[in-house]
């Protein structure tokens, strides 16, 4: 079929303003958030719906087309991105948009693919009902995208990944059928349960247009403090202090280093709040049903008892809601403030808890000596184990070389990540980013289980080439 012949039946699906194909307006769709990846495109498709969804990807395979899936385009690995041949049809499921059906008394949402992380969040607030799936991207990022990487965000420690909320989906299949797996069950043992196959598979398999999502109740009492501490393995002493006195009500743990601190402060001046200067910090939320100022007096005891075990250094506790967002948003904003930096080497690796400081102390020591003056940013989840483990140099004319030998580095961080039994992707995803550290790390019998999934059913392998596999 020649691509003229595509784009007419493109065109009777989704309609000719839905068909992109001018430079201009193609532009956003071909390079990712960071930078990194630019590729180019038959076309830009933008369906309002699942039938049409399902169209495309017929008339995708018929013309043995590539498809690229793509939600807000937020994705840290390239996962989004078409190849550089300019062969491929990128679906934007920005249109579907509509949340289907909110069911309170089951604790349930049914949501379309292309719903802002954010609009959920105010919809499940509007029915006095928590949607926890948090990260610093929510206002722009697409739940089908978190969903195709299996999100994880700051509220893991207490709700869990995305893989955790997500009861049902709805799947548009590389053959153009729709798997209706919409169900708002927490019991169904009915055979495989088959949206783990779609969920953190980044739309190599099909392409989600809709999930039945988890709701949780609203609580009213939030106590939010920011902590400086000594050191990483102090920070862990710390948690299990916070998690034996809170259990549950242990929302958000999350560690940042005085590194990462002063890019926001850098870059971001006016993402400001009085924070205790310490080589290590510590950000914490608790969230119950009972009082406030009860919630942050326990806090405070407990802090306080820390404090004089040697386990803090110094605290600062929110006393409203605005100077608790004036924390997080030191907090948030550090991703951003590295993207101004410019380019540096990122790592998003999973690590026993008990075994962070470890890393870190090997981790650092082993980068400071292949490459002097480096800068180490780390922060992230320390609550459930994930690191975010950046480098680069702090003048741009050392930084260039730097980066071209990002191979070197991740040998050395991955390499140690493995030997300590993590992950070297916790929470972005593999996209093409990581699709050759996958081989290394991953066991031939895995790889092979993985190949033999995406063959029976993508067997034209049209599915988002060129990423995880």
């Amino acid at each position: 079929m020649h691509a003229s012949q595509l784009l007419r039946m493109l065109v009777d699906i989704v309609g000719v303003d839905q068909v992109l194909t001018a430079n201009d307006d193609l532009a956003p769709y071909l390079v990712d958030w960071r930078g990194r990846y630019r590729g180019n495109a038959l076309c830009v498709v933008r369906p309002a719906d699942t039938a049409a969804v399902a169209g495309v990807v017929r008339a995708c395979g018929a013309a043995r087309v590539p498809i690229v899936p793509q939600g807000g385009n937020t994705s840290l690995c390239g996962a989004a991105t078409p190849p550089a041949d300019g062969r491929a049809v990128v679906v934007s499921l920005s249109r579907l948009n509509r949340i289907r059906a909110l069911d309170a008394a089951n604790n349930t949402m049914t949501v379309e693919a292309g719903c802002i992380l954010a609009k959920l969040h105010a919809a499940a607030a509007a029915a006095g009902r928590l949607f926890p799936l948090s990260l610093a991207a929510e206002g722009s990022c697409q739940i089908g995208g978190n969903l195709s990487t299996n999100a994880g965000g700051v509220q893991v420690l207490r709700y869990g990944n995305t893989r955790e909320l997500t009861l049902g989906l709805e799947v548009v299949l590389p053959n153009g059928e729709v798997w209706d797996g919409l169900h708002g069950l927490r019991k169904d043992n009915t055979g495989y349960d088959l949206k783990h196959l779609f969920i953190g598979a980044e739309g190599t398999l099909g392409i989600i247009t809709a999930a039945v999502l988890k709701l949780f109740p609203l609580l009213p009492a939030r106590a939010t403090a920011w902590l400086a501490i000594a050191s990483p393995a102090l920070a862990i002493r710390l948690l299990a202090r916070l998690q034996a006195s809170f259990d549950a009500a242990l929302t958000a743990c999350e560690l940042v280093s005085e590194v990462a601190l002063d890019l926001v402060r850098q870059h971001l001046p006016s993402t400001q709040a009085a924070v205790p200067a310490s080589r290590w910090h510590l950000l914490i939320e608790l969230t119950s049903g009972g009082e406030e100022s009860a919630l942050r007096e326990t806090l405070a005891v407990c802090l306080a008892q820390a404090i004089e075990a040697g386990e803090l250094g110094d605290a600062v506790l929110a006393q409203s809601d605005e100077q608790a967002r004036q924390v997080w948003r030191l907090r948030e904003n550090i991703g951003e403030a590295q993207r101004i930096d410019g380019p540096s080497i990122k790592h998003d690796v999973s690590l026993p808890i008990s075994l962070l400081p470890e890393f870190i102390d090997r981790a650092d020591a082993a980068l400071n000596a292949a490459f002097p003056g480096i800068r180490i940013v780390t922060f992230g989840h320390i609550g459930d184990g994930n690191l975010h483990y950046n480098q680069s140099y702090p003048r741009a004319g050392d930084n260039a070389d730097f980066i071209a030998r990002q191979g070197v580095v991740n040998r050395i961080v991955h390499d140690l990540v493995h030997a300590l039994g993590g992950s070297i992707s916790a929470e972005h995803g593999i996209g093409q980013l990581k699709r050759d550290e996958l081989l290394r790390y991953k066991s031939p019998v895995e790889i092979e289980m993985m190949r033999a999934v995406k063959r029976a059913l993508d067997p034209l392998a049209l599915m988002n080439p060129g990423k995880v596999l």
